[in-house]
């Protein structure tokens, strides 16, 4: 369904990404994962047609991105992301309706059908309770799902989310989580996503890809690219790799103090003064 090709992108004269390569099959959930800085956002963009790339291609059907209509595009991909801008002074049910668009007719009135689906989207996203509310007057794990339902009104066959459950308390994140890994199995709507957290990028994807410096340094099912020596390489950080009891799947492991040696804080921490100036 969609083809990375060699792709660099960036921004201006800075490369970001640096030959890119992969393919994401139909009905797959892939999640796209590391550091600060490594690409991810920049793939992301990149597919979605909103950051053109530098060198290479991204096709959707074998079809090269950039040559597909902005409105055809928007009929088989939505895209959730961390700079979505819109009016405050809109309604959580407006938001969910521009989702429609590019189903409209030519002359752009709703019908029957476009209300029932912003039902249905707003019901999924859980803001049905929050229809007429201003989203100026909601919080941003609120507002964050609302965007969610605007995406989800417009019937993607991709969805392209960029970090998810972010500003989303521990309950949410897995209802959405839930919720998109329902659309992604009962309607075989492609997924792929930004992730920091890596446990929940492992419970929830079929396939990571782990950037680097704009490389892929790893890929393939989460107990291929969730190891204790993958990770300490990308993130320069000691963990330990374990088996979720529940899932079975890989459950990557913190401590406190694991990263620092008590010989190297006396190195970055000078020693605090005794007593108090008078």
């Amino acid at each position: 369904m969609l083809s990375i090709e060699d792709l660099s992108a960036g921004y201006g004269r800075t490369l970001v990404l640096h030959d890119v390569t992969m393919r994401v099959r139909a009905g797959e959930f892939i999640g796209f994962l590391g550091p600060n800085g490594s690409g991810k956002t920049t793939l992301l963009r990149t597919i979605s047609g909103v950051l053109p790339a530098a060198r290479g291609q991204v096709l959707v059907d074998g079809t090269p991105l950039h040559t597909i209509p902005r409105r055809t595009l928007a009929r088989t991909m939505a895209s959730l992301t961390q700079d979505v801008v819109v009016d405050l002074s809109f309604t959580v049910r407006e938001i969910a309706l521009m989702g429609r668009w590019p189903h409209l007719s030519r002359f752009g009135r709703e019908n029957r059908r476009d209300h029932e689906i912003v039902e249905w989207a707003m019901a999924l996203a859980d803001v049905s309770g929050l229809a007429d509310r201003l989203t100026s007057e909601i919080s941003g794990g609120e507002r964050h799902r609302a965007f969610m339902a605007m995406c989800l009104a417009q019937e993607p066959r991709i969805l392209l989310l960029d970090e998810p459950t972010n500003h989303l308390d521990i309950g949410h994140q897995l209802s959405l989580l839930d919720l998109i890994r329902k659309l992604n199995r009962e309607n075989a709507v492609t997924i792929a996503g930004v992730f920091h957290d890596l446990n929940l990028a492992a419970e929830y994807c079929d396939r990571l890809v782990l950037l680097n410096r704009g490389h892929v340094e790893a890929m393939g099912t989460p107990a291929d690219v969730l190891t204790a020596e993958v990770i300490e390489t990308v993130y320069g950080a000691s963990v330990v790799a374990e088996t979720n009891p529940i899932s079975n799947k890989p459950h990557i492991v913190v401590s406190a103090g694991m990263n620092t040696c008590e010989s190297c804080l006396h190195h970055v921490l000078p020693t605090m003064p005794h007593g108090r100036k008078e």
